[in-house]
Parts: structure tokens; C-alpha cells; sequence
């Protein structure tokens, strides 16, 4: 009788947890996949604007496509993404500081549109040099953070994606992959990491939304 009573205690208990596992998974390929496409297309538009305006140089044999694009540059910018996207809502849970600040879709289109606005000028607008062209954007990415993010694990991330994603650029550059017109900086441009900056947390914010939709439909 005491066997018969422990059996439906098992199957009970092992139920839930197998089902949030399973959904967890699930989610996170999801969000994952999301991500990419959403990294793809924004690589797609920006690197548009920067071979219009000759600041980025591949050699000839690599442009194939009507963007003008190696073909391996916007998945590897949706990988990027992903991995951006997905490390953003993690890294809050394991600081145990969930991110609150300004969290609806609406604020995060506003982040996207103007991370889109701060490559738009480095592509378009003139400025005197690169100095002040790198000063600008530096202060357009801060005020980037502190208008959609201000968070501690956001701007340290933002920091460490900035630091490996132009690292990455100067051995591809160093290399021969690709280059930039008028580099300054150790092959690249000065100006870059603010770039880099601003776009970890612009799909930092999107996974952090991504995140908190599944969280709450699940």
C-alpha cells in the first residue's frame, strides 16, 4: 500500500521539472534565433552605409553581393548577436540585479533607432577629424547607455564587447580580410569601439525584452 502511494509522488514531482527544462530550452533557442536574424539584418544595413560611404574596403574578389558584403560578415554579426543577446538577461540573473529600467518594446525600438542614428553619422556627417568624430560618438554611446540601459553589468559588457570586437578588427584588417580608408588606430578607426559600444547594448536591451516576454508567457 505505502509502494503504490510513493509512485504517484515520483511521477508528480518529476513532471514539472522535466516541462520547465523543456520550455527553457525551448525559449532560448527562440530568442536565440530571433537574435541572429535581427544581428544579420542590422549588419546588412549598417555595412551599407559604411561602403557608401568608403570607409569600409573589401577586395574585389569578396564582393558578391548586391550589398557589397563578404558573405560572411552578417552571419557572423548574427552569431555575435545571439551570443550578445542572450549573455545581456543572463548576466543580470547571475549579478541578481534584474534589469527594470524603461522595459517595453517601445523604448527598446527608440535604442535601436538611435544606435542606427550614431553609425548613420559616422558614415554622413563631416567632421574636422577623427578626433572630434570619436569624441562625438563616444559621447552620443554613453548617452545611448544612460538614456536605455544605466546599469552596472550593462556598461561593462557594453566595455568588454567594445575591447574583443576591435580587437577581432585589427587582426582581420592585419590580415588582409578587409580594410578601412584612412585608419588611425592600430589599422581601424579610432571611432569604432564607440560603434561596437553602442550596438552591444542596443542588442543587449532587445534580449533583455526578448527575455522578459518569455519569462512572462511561459
Amino acid at each position: 500500500m505505502a509502494e503504490s502511494d510513493a509512485a504517484p509522488t515520483i511521477s508528480k514531482k518529476c513532471g514539472p521539472y522535466i516541462s520547465s527544462v523543456t520550455s527553457h530550452g525551448i525559449n532560448l533557442v527562440i530568442r536565440g534565433l530571433v537574435l541572429f536574424f535581427i544581428g544579420v539584418f542590422l549588419a546588412l544595413v549598417l555595412n551599407l552605409l559604411q561602403i557608401q560611404r568608403n570607409v569600409t574596403l573589401f577586395p574585389p574578389d569578396v564582393i558578391t553581393s548586391i550589398f557589397s558584403s563578404a558573405w560572411w560578415v552578417p552571419p557572423c554579426c548574427g552569431t555575435a548577436s545571439a551570443v550578445i543577446g542572450l549573455l545581456y538577461p543572463c548576466m543580470d540573473r547571475h549579478l541578481g540585479e534584474p534589469h527594470k529600467f524603461k522595459r517595453e518594446w517601445s523604448s527598446v525600438m527608440r535604442c535601436v533607432a538611435v544606435f542606427v542614428g550614431i553609425n548613420h553619422a559616422s558614415a554622413k556627417v563631416d567632421f574636422a577629424n577623427n578626433i572630434q568624430l570619436s569624441l562625438t560618438l563616444a559621447a552620443l554611446s554613453i548617452g545611448l547607455w544612460w538614456t536605455f540601459d544605466r546599469s552596472r553589468s550593462g556598461f561593462g559588457l557594453g566595455i568588454g564587447i567594445a575591447f574583443l570586437a576591435t580587437l577581432v578588427s585589427q587582426l582581420l584588417v592585419y590580415n588582409g580580410v578587409y580594410q578601412y580608408t584612412s585608419p588611425d588606430f592600430l589599422y581601424v578607426r579610432s571611432w569604432l569601439p564607440c560603434i561596437f559600444f553602442a550596438g552591444g547594448i542596443t542588442v543587449g536591451n532587445i534580449g533583455r525584452q526578448l527575455a522578459m516576454d518569455t519569462k512572462a508567457t511561459s
